[in-house]
């Protein structure tokens, strides 16, 4: 069984922070990776976004608001008012009676519209209260359960660090210990290394001396 089961990109609680020379090569080494236009250039990678397609409606509303001009047409609300009458006719006229038939149907329109208007007063009166105390209730309830799942989130993340930090310090010492063995490791084959190119570099004298030597 491994020792470690997990592995981090960083060690944050071991590692030492680097410096400003540090950052500032790296920096350099990551704009001469990047393109310059990767600041506005989507990456090849993502798809473009599919283009919206809007009903005759929505679109024509969008240049309208784009545009700046005011909003036209809609529900006639002078349906909804209580017309007047036609002017009477004079002794001995006939009225007009499709004057009369228009007149009479506006009047049932605004009529219907009161009375609708009147009992849909009357259901809000009654049970208008009652039904937007539920709602804030509803709302509330969503509202604390968002809340409690923010706070298990943060928790659970508090605790993920807690547990990363935990175990970054209690291997603290054995990374340490590791990493002076590298150090020493590397400096032994560094000392081996010119210790093998001052025996070569001997030999070669040897050799030249002997060379002329022979030649004399």
């Amino acid at each position: 069984m491994p020792l470690i089961n997990e592995s981090h990109d960083s060690l944050p609680y071991v590692d030492n922070a680097p410096s400003a020379a540090a950052r500032a090569r790296a920096q350099k080494l990551i704009n001469a990776e990047v393109s310059p236009e990767h600041s506005s250039t989507l990456h090849p990678l993502i798809p473009a976004a599919p283009e919206p397609q809007f009903s005759s409606l929505i679109q024509q509303e969008l240049e309208r608001k784009a545009a700046g001009a005011p909003l036209a047409g809609g529900i006639d609300p002078t349906r909804y008012e209580a017309p007047e009458p036609p002017t009477r006719a004079s002794d001995g006229e006939i009225p007009d009676l499709d004057e009369w038939r228009r007149t009479l149907q506006k009047a049932y329109v605004s009529s219907s519209h009161l009375s609708k208007r009147h009992e849909d007063l009357g259901l809000l009166e009654e049970h208008g209260k009652n039904a937007w105390l539920i709602g804030n209730s509803q709302l509330e309830e969503i509202l604390r359960s968002l809340e409690k799942d923010l706070a298990d989130t943060k928790d659970a993340a508090e605790q993920v660090n807690k547990e990363r930090k935990m175990a970054q310090e209690s291997r603290y010492g054995e990374i340490t210990g590791l990493e002076d063995t590298w150090k020493r490791g590397v400096g032994a084959i560094l000392d081996v290394e010119l210790a093998s190119e001052g025996l070569r570099q001997q030999i070669l004298e040897h050799r030249r001396q002997a060379a002329q030597q022979q030649s004399r």
